[in-house]
């Protein structure tokens, strides 16, 4: 929870600083003033695909609003094995951003870690703009799309549009890993 208090933070002071109300980003960033003040509060999960948004519209890095931290690199950037910025941003979920140090992205690639899930829980879903890739790497993964649900295995992907309402989980007792890529 300390991680999202600190990006939090990190919203509502870009805020300040372009000096718009609540209901000024939230139209600009097309989601509810309600929620946007949710995600203000730090009491609540801040979706990754909320901040792409975000810094795109606002021509921002989404390094700096989810780290703290300007990427510095404009050419290329590489990231070794298990050394890109982690975030646990729930108990479920774990991004490694594995471009971090890469300005002007007009894509988000991270190694997301998703641990399993209660079957019993309804799985929680997102919707943003522009499309999302994802290929798994270890794990079964339900994935759900627009009320579709399809099961992932290893080697398998799926690209869609994010702007349809979304979600995923890892299946049975085991880990899962997939590579996600945001536009």
């Amino acid at each position: 929870m300390d991680h999202i208090k600190q990006v939090a933070n990190r919203l509502r002071g870009l805020r300040d600083a372009l000096d718009l109300t609540l209901e000024q980003m939230a139209g600009q960033c097309e989601v509810d003033p309600v929620l946007l003040a949710t995600y203000e509060s730090g009491t609540t999960d801040i979706p990754v695909s909320f901040l792409h948004r975000l810094a795109t519209t606002y021509g921002v890095e989404l390094t700096a609003l989810m780290f703290g931290e300007e990427p510095t690199m404009n050419s290329y950037y590489v990231t070794r094995s298990g050394k890109g910025i982690k975030v646990e941003r729930t108990k479920a979920y774990s991004y490694q951003d594995l471009a971090s140090g890469f300005q002007h992205r007009i894509m988000a690639p991270f190694l997301v870690t998703i641990e399993p899930y209660c079957a019993d829980k309804p799985m929680p879903l997102n919707t943003h703009q522009g499309q999302e890739f994802n290929y798994i790497l270890e794990g079964e993964v339900e994935i759900s799309i627009g009320g579709k649900v399809t099961i992932l295995h290893p080697g398998d992907s799926i690209m869609f549009d994010a702007r349809r309402l979304h979600g995923l989980r890892a299946l049975g007792n085991k880990t899962a890993k997939i590579i996600a890529i945001i536009s």
